[in-house]
């Protein structure tokens, strides 16, 4: 995982469950990693991880059983409500780095025309 130096890692760590639960590779009530194991295998402070993991809890994402692990909750429609929520944030981010270039509306709008365009006559 490659982080991102202007946002929080325990940000981009909820992000990266999230993200897993989008394309289905965690289901709900499936056990995640330990706090110690995903902070070796992304090689961050176990202390980030662990931050990570409280805002997960707090975001009735995930909750931890005493001496089970920690679990994706059960919801009916958390991998849509995730897959709109990340998207809103992504679009925010976009969004305001966009204007802070000085790009109005209609002009930002135009960008993501274009570049669809482009996007798609590339698969032609």
């Amino acid at each position: 995982m490659n982080f991102d130096s202007s946002r929080p890692i325990y940000l981009q760590i909820i992000d990266y469950i999230k993200a897993q639960i989008i394309k289905g590779e965690l289901k709900a009530g499936d056990k995640i990693l330990s706090q110690r194991e995903l902070a070796q295998k992304l090689k961050v402070n176990p202390n980030t991880v662990q931050r990570a993991y409280r805002e997960m809890e707090n975001y009735n994402l995930t909750e931890t059983l005493r001496g089970q692990g920690t679990f994706i909750v059960a919801s009916k429609d958390l991998k849509s409500q995730l897959k709109k929520e990340m998207a809103e944030d992504i679009l925010k981010r976009f969004f305001m780095e966009v204007e802070s270039l000085g790009y109005k509306d209609e002009e930002i709008l135009d960008l993501v025309k274009q570049y669809q365009r482009q996007k798609w006559e590339g698969f032609k």
